[in-house]
């Protein structure tokens, strides 16, 4: 077994679905051995001689259900697992007892052959697997597309001139990706019903978003909700990006809003946080607060340092609280932050931040 490759199991009922699977992961050389089990009994007796660094699991299979497996195999072999499944587009439920169970990513189970699978569907299971293989599932708790990586430069252009602002109102703008749900609830969850106006990019699917934001919001003092074109950013109010869609921050008098955009993947992602900081940058300047989350990659390093290079206040979430340390490292790298905290300090610094004056 190739130690310097990531080994997969995929566990799918579905003769073609893993024939599919097992194609696709062929195309990557950063994958080594692959094994395929047909129901998660057979998966149990490959993992008595094979220990893969990430599984591949669908929820709908005979004699034994996908989640159960998935609830069984955390409590006693945690391994990253990531739930490619029919049902992730449409049953939420499924959804989140996936994610409280353990699963690193859930994605849409491919609805065709791989000759006329689309570029972005294949590109997001690689980007899936790699992102799962690098978690630690023991400190994993809570839940990527895209084409080439372009810049925020496809959706905005750097405006060369800070900000001429109206108001000194201020915006929290937040970027999450892997580990990022659970992050994020443990960050609203900390602010108060009189906390500055939020908008949160987290790379997630366009069918999830809606139900993620409504989950959060049934926790946390604040309202929290899927932002919606041209909606206004108020106190007490946290806008989560629609997945598929571009979140920027604008602003029109005195009074900040959100745009949704359409366009390619930026980083890979649609939305992209490097898109809504530079929009902060844009609009928002010395105003707002950047936070960036766990996650696997560089979306939001460049335009967190565009944000604090127009005064905003810049922090990232540490190490030792973040389930993958990418995003915030590679933010770090750039000197383009502030101050490092652990998750749970961040909303509370935020609100003791604004108190002073800042």
């Amino acid at each position: 077994m190739n130690k310097d490759k990531i080994n997969v199991l995929i566990v799918d009922d579905s003769a073609l679905v893993r024939q599919t699977l097992t194609d696709i992961l062929k195309t990557d050389n950063q994958i080594g051995r692959i094994e395929t089990a047909h129901d998660p009994y057979i998966a149990v007796e490959k993992l008595r001689e094979f220990i893969p660094d990430v599984i591949i699991l669908d929820i709908e299979m005979p004699r034994m259900d996908g989640l159960t497996f998935l609830r069984k195999l955390m409590s006693q072999h945690p391994i990253p697992v990531v739930i490619c499944s029919s049902l992730a587009g449409k049953n939420t439920e499924e959804y989140w007892r996936a994610l409280e169970y353990g699963a690193v990513e859930i994605i849409e189970k491919p609805k065709t052959a791989l000759k006329v699978f689309f570029e972005e569907s294949k590109i997001l299971l690689l980007d899936a697997v790699k992102a799962a293989a690098n978690v630690n599932v023991k400190k994993y708790t809570g839940i990527k597309k895209i084409e080439p990586k372009f810049t925020a430069d496809v959706i905005e252009e750097k405006k060369k001139k800070k900000p001429q602002l109206t108001t000194t109102d201020k915006v929290v703008l937040v970027g999450a990706s892997t580990g990022g749900t659970e992050a994020l609830r443990v960050l609203l969850e900390g602010f108060p019903v009189d906390a500055p106006g939020i908008v949160i990019v987290q790379h997630m699917p366009e069918n999830f978003t809606k139900s993620f934001a409504e989950r959060l919001n049934s926790v946390c003092q604040i309202t929290v909700k899927e932002a919606e074109d041209g909606e206004l950013i108020t106190p007490g109010k946290a806008l989560i990006a629609k997945g598929n869609k571009h979140l920027l921050v604008k602003i029109s008098g005195a009074r900040y809003y959100v745009e949704l955009k359409d366009g390619p993947l930026v980083n890979r992602h649609r939305p992209s946080v490097d898109v809504l900081f530079r929009s902060g940058a844009n609009s928002v300047g010395k105003n707002a607060i950047a936070v960036i989350l766990t996650g696997m990659g560089d979306d939001g390093a460049k335009g967190m340092l565009e944000l604090k290079e127009t005064g905003a206040y810049t922090i990232a979430q540490d190490e030792e609280t973040s389930v993958v340390f990418g995003m915030p490292k590679e933010a770090i790298k750039l000197g383009a932050v502030n101050k490092i905290l652990p998750l749970q300090k961040i909303s509370s610094f935020i609100m003791e931040l604004i108190k002073s004056g800042w």
